[in-house]
């Protein structure tokens, strides 16, 4: 069994209280590890150690280059260790294996991609009159309380800490206290990369705790949260205390539209992973179906065969398709959704139980869950259960599955499937959200920017986007000449 320890100021510590909270395998339920549960003390330690550590300039006036290498280091060391990190992830998280290998080659490339943006040509220069120029830089925004969640723990941190560190700031990261063992592992890679004590900080514990006090410290100068939105809301009321810069990316409810003109089996296959992919624990995830009328009957039949096809089972498991949800806590949340569809009048076309034979009885298995016959003002078609749940609305066409795509307050990401490109395009064009797809889904490049409309958040994270969420940006004016304004008289 494993020892979690929080890393404060290149010191490995336990919790000042001495507690431990137990990290269990969601497959199986058992014990894997006690992580050290910190509380608010704790967060303070770690910010005040990332406070005095930007404040000293160790980190944040080294040249570019120089924290590129850093970024290099450590991502070479995470390509080494890839077998073992994309291992414990399917160990701590429950996610399907190649699935978390998959996890840990973007965080490499994350890592790579930021080292080399930050040393390519930046910034501008304007010519203000004869004499004066105006030059706009890059700096560091100081102190970053980083808070990631659970369902893609060594991702998220990455896509986070990757253009933190890089533009020059020093952090401390809170991994969701579900999954906090790839966070670990990856601060063992920062201190072998030999990143300066007090950049990079460790805190693990709960949010309404260590969470709470990373977001109200006045030595804080950056939050950036991915999660729920309720959490979010909260976050965006206490920054606001000291007008401290936030990044938000939350939750989502979103539109998968297939048109009759679409291929079924292709549509179909897609329709599965968009939603079963991750046991439906992804933000982006196509939660909501919208079928063509024509075409809805025939396309609901072929999805329910191939969904009770499904593979459930750990993530170890080569022949696996679909994995446990996280936690016992999130089963029942995801639970309590089905039980609350069938009472709003749903079909429950597919699924609905908990697996609790096989092997599974231990585990936090749900089967794949297709409700069809909805309405729109449902629970299940508003509210994001973040689980393997699919409801299915139908349109008669263009201009209501508009309507109907846009009709939740989210606006993560949405997609349309039709051989008709330039209906794809109008319709796509239309939907009001961040990440968006045609023909395909959970597409994803490090280069292009990652986030929501609406109530699913606020900024950009990836891309060159990323980078300016952990940057200011300053306009210098230079004279290469002084002499009198003359504004007023002698």
């Amino acid at each position: 069994m494993m020892e979690l320890n929080m890393y404060i100021d290149g010191n490995w510590i336990t919790s000042i209280s001495g507690e431990k909270r137990e990290v269990i395998n969601p497959a199986n339920g058992e014990l894997i590890a006690l992580a050290a549960e910190g509380a608010a003390e704790d967060a303070k330690n770690a910010i005040s150690a990332a406070r005095k550590t930007y404040d000293s300039g160790i980190w944040s006036t080294l040249p570019f280059k120089t924290r590129a290498k850093y970024l290099h280091k450590i991502a070479n060391l995470l390509e080494e260790n890839a077998e073992d990190i994309a291992m414990l992830e399917t160990l701590n998280n429950g996610k399907m294996l190649l699935a978390a290998k998959t996890d840990v080659q973007n965080a490499v490339d994350c890592f790579r991609y930021y080292a080399s943006l930050i040393t390519q040509p930046e910034g501008e220069m304007f010519n203000v009159g004869d004499s004066v120029q105006t030059i706009v830089i890059r700096e560091p925004i100081g102190v970053c309380s980083l808070i990631v969640p659970w369902n893609f723990p060594l991702l998220m941190a990455a896509w986070q800490i990757a253009p933190a560190l890089v533009a020059g700031n020093t952090f401390i990261l809170k991994p969701s206290e579900i999954t906090p063992v790839t966070a670990v592992k990856l601060f063992e890679i920062f201190e072998k990369a030999g990143v300066p004590a007090g950049v990079a900080n460790l805190v693990m514990g709960p949010g309404s705790t260590v969470g709470s006090e990373m977001v109200e410290s006045n030595l804080v100068d950056k939050v950036a949260f991915i999660g729920g939105t309720k959490t979010g809301q909260n976050i965006m009321r206490v920054a606001a205390e000291n007008t401290k810069k936030i990044s938000l990316e939350l939750g989502g409810k979103s539109p998968n539209i297939v048109f009759a003109d679409n291929d079924l089996e292709i549509a179909v296959d897609n329709a599965l992973f968009n939603i079963f992919f991750n046991s439906g624990q992804v933000c982006t995830a196509a939660s909501r179906l919208l079928i063509e009328d024509s075409i809805h009957d025939q396309f609901v039949e072929r999805l329910i065969e191939r969904a009770k096809k499904i593979v459930i089972g750990h993530g170890n498991n080569a022949a696996s398709e679909m994995g446990p949800l996280v936690s016992e806590a999130h089963m029942q949340k995801v639970l309590r959704y089905i039980e609350i569809g069938k009472q709003e009048g749903a079909t429950l076309a597919c699924g609905g139980n908990r697996i609790i034979d096989n092997g599974f009885e231990n585990g936090f298995f749900v089967e794949p869950t297709i409700f069809t016959n909805t309405r729109p003002d449902m629970r299940i078609v508003q509210e994001e259960i973040f689980g393997p749940v699919l409801v299915i609305q139908r349109f008669k066409d263009e201009e209501e599955a508009i309507t109907l795509a846009n009709d939740t307050v989210f606006g993560l990401a949405g997609a349309v499937f039709c051989k008709d490109i330039q209906k794809a395009l109008r319709v796509v064009k239309k939907i009001q959200a961040g990440i968006t797809w045609v023909n395909c889904y959970h597409v994803a490049t490090i280069q292009a920017p990652w986030g929501g409309y609406k109530q699913s958040g606020i900024g950009r994270g990836l891309g060159k986007f990323g980078l300016d969420e952990f940057s200011e940006i300053k306009q210098i004016n230079v004279s290469y000449k002084a002499h009198p304004v003359g504004w007023f008289s002698n």
